[in-house]
């Protein structure tokens, strides 16, 4: 059995968070899910991280839900899936999106299932250019979840986001950063460096502001308008009277680096 489903290691200004059931190539099941859940919760709690990155051990990213807790005997009574998707994979999408800080995802490997739309619904997907994106429900006869059926349509559009998930085909890395489905793909050998890359730019970051960002993005889908107008206007006031902003302000005036002081 896997030590611990989830690995978290602190890193200066960042934490990464590793899933780690390699066995399993990194399935769900429920102590995955609550140890998740409780790493973003801890990365919320401490000021001092102003951004997390999502990866996973071993050959592949996440398998999506781990079938062998699902296993039915001849004539069981079927299990309700929409109590696993209430109760674990829900929550887990809202608290990666609504986390006030960036979510960097490094893929490595595989993504199926509900592992590749835990991986979409991360604020900035890198992708190894062995990795694959599958949307794999169709074969066992069920629909996307985890928030697929609402980030592919958004990300690569309907035609696309319908061949995968009725003809379940894989996606290679290079091809979804070609539709606009992740931010880059690059190789293998870098995929790491540059994932911590970005998390060590986003630990200099003005913190606020890019959560405030991220919130503005996250209702820009179900807006009108009028309506987006209107946030971007209370979002940008909050954003005006944070230290960061003043600081920014001042070292361009100063023409130096700015020296932000985060999630103030």
């Amino acid at each position: 059995m896997d030590e611990k489903p989830v690995l978290v290691e602190s890193r200066q200004g960042y934490r990464l968070i590793t899933l780690n059931r390699p066995s399993r190539l990194n399935s769900f099941n429920e102590a995955m899910h609550l140890a998740l859940r409780a790493a973003l919760a801890e990365a919320e709690a401490d000021n001092s991280c102003r951004s997390v990155l999502l990866t996973g051990s071993g050959r592949g990213f996440c398998a999506g839900q781990d079938l062998s807790d699902r296993v039915m005997g001849e004539g069981a009574e079927p299990p309700d899936l929409g109590r696993t998707i209430e109760a674990f994979y829900s929550p887990l999408v809202k608290q990666l999106r609504a986390l006030p800080m960036p979510v960097v995802c490094a893929v490595n490997g595989v993504a199926a299932g509900a592992g590749a739309n835990i991986a979409l619904s991360c604020d900035i997907v890198l992708a190894g250019r062995s990795a694959s994106f599958l949307e794999a429900f169709a074969r066992i006869g069920l629909i996307p979840d985890a928030g697929g059926t609402y980030f592919l349509p958004r990300l690569a559009g309907e035609a696309r986001a319908r061949g995968m998930t009725l003809l379940a085909e894989p996606v290679t890395a290079e091809m979804a950063a070609n539709w606009g489905l992740i931010w880059k793909c690059v190789d293998d050998q870098v995929l790491m460096g540059e994932a911590h890359a970005i998390c060590a730019r986003f630990a200099e970051a003005p913190t606020k502001g890019l959560a405030l960002a991220k919130q503005a993005l996250n209702a820009s889908s179900t807006n009108t308008l009028d309506e987006q107008l209107a946030l971007e206007r209370d979002l940008q006031r909050e954003a005006g009277r944070t230290e960061d902003y003043a600081e920014g302000v001042r070292a361009f005036m100063e023409k130096r680096k700015a020296n932000f002081k985060g999630r103030t």
